[in-house]
């Protein structure tokens, strides 16, 4: 006869009721005597997620930057794979350094910034899905890094980072993609990253890693509408906070913004422009992304080697969990907020992995190596079984 019992297990970050989360001990019996068990489902060794496959194919784009490859990773119900790779850049002899990504609203393009070159970087446009170019890259200001679109997907926004230049005020490009001309820079502060739009696309928020701010862009006027200054008076050198993403909620008035330097998320209310709650994390939170409902919110911990996640009501961790290899960058997550995709530079010659964690059971579920310095991640599509 077979059998299945649960085990029990103390979770106290769980987010699920414990009985959905445990592991489930299986095992078959001939004559009183156990001949094998297993233990499946969440938590269980190399079993992660068993019960549950996923039901759809989701795909991913990752840039790896010290490569210069693009990758497209399937995951579904047989595990996670690499799908394609794709060489970019145009001078064999320089690193240009695939880093920003974004997908048009209607899934048709895929955006990309190359951070190097000589040393401007640009921004490209590609068929996704094919992966043709679409016209001649684009040059914009010194290291073009993360880059979000408007709804209608007309306008691209592009963080200058200036990686390469002095300690200076730089610049938000502003792109007309249907021409890929880039009709604007707005100046905003040193070394801006992290730009994204809220839901209706008014207003762009970027956080600075110098000077301990957070700029909202107003899109109709291409001009600074506000600053917030996220710097923590606790003794820190400054900068304190050093702010290396922001991303607004989908409803709501909340902004989160990722203190890199101080170990800590910070929730601003965009209506009252003030601080509402501080969220203490693990070491060195650098990118974030909420689920589509805005309940969960991801963060990657860059020198914790993790991902860390958090319940938006509450507050209250969730759960960390350890990515399969150092150094956690970007993450998205799939539009039904089942599951996160996260880069994983690595360091040196070691490849870059992507790594897929469960929005259920807060554990890494899959892993796909692809090439050094993965950053840049978007989600592209989901396609039901």
């Amino acid at each position: 006869m077979t059998f299945c019992k649960a085990v029990f297990t103390v979770q106290p970050e769980a987010r699920q009721p414990e009985a959905r989360r445990r592991p489930v001990l299986c095992g078959a019996t001939l004559g009183g005597t156990l001949l094998a068990f297993a233990i499946i489902g969440p938590g269980a060794p190399g079993q992660a997620d068993a019960q549950q496959p996923p039901t759809a194919d989701y795909y991913v784009y990752v840039g790896a930057e010290s490569a210069d490859l693009l990758h497209r990773v399937r995951f579904g119900p047989e595990g996670a794979a690499l799908d394609r790779t794709i060489a970019v850049g145009e001078m064999a002899t320089e690193t240009e350094g695939p880093h920003g990504l974004n997908i048009s609203p209607d899934g048709r393009f895929l955006f990309m910034t190359t951070g190097h070159g000589v040393p401007d970087g640009k921004l490209w446009k590609f068929h996704a899905g094919p992966d043709t170019l679409v016209g001649d890259p684009i040059l914009l200001g010194y290291f073009p890094a993360t880059l979000d679109l408007t709804p209608d997907g007309l306008y691209a926004f592009v963080a200058n980072f200036n990686l390469h230049g002095e300690m200076v005020p730089s610049t938000i490009s502003v792109v007309y993609t249907p021409d890929m001309i880039e009709v604007d820079q707005v100046e905003t502060c040193t070394m801006p990253h992290g730009a994204r739009l809220d839901a209706a696309g008014v207003y762009l928020y970027s956080a600075c890693m110098m000077d301990d701010q957070i700029v909202e862009i107003d899109t109709r006027t291409f001009e600074v509408s506000r600053r917030f200054p996220v710097a923590v008076d606790d003794g820190r050198p400054s900068p304190a906070c050093s702010p290396t993403w922001v991303v607004p909620a989908r409803t709501g008035r909340s902004l989160f913004v990722a203190c890199n330097r101080a170990g800590r998320i910070l929730e601003i209310d965009r209506d009252s422009w003030s601080l509402v709650r501080v969220l203490e994390t693990g070491a060195g939170p650098y990118n974030l992304a909420l689920t589509p409902d805005d309940a969960v919110l991801v963060a990657t911990l860059k020198a914790g080697a993790g991902g860390q996640f958090f319940d938006t009501a509450t507050g209250r961790s969730l759960g960390t969990a350890p990515s399969s290899t150092t150094v956690t960058h970007g993450v998205v997550t799939s539009p039904d907020g089942r599951y996160a995709f996260v880069s994983v530079e690595g360091v040196g010659a070691e490849p870059g992995k992507v790594d897929i964690f469960d929005l259920e059971a807060f554990e890494r579920v899959a892993e796909v190596e692809v090439g050094q310095q993965a950053g840049g991640i978007v989600f592209w599509r989901m396609v039901p079984r």
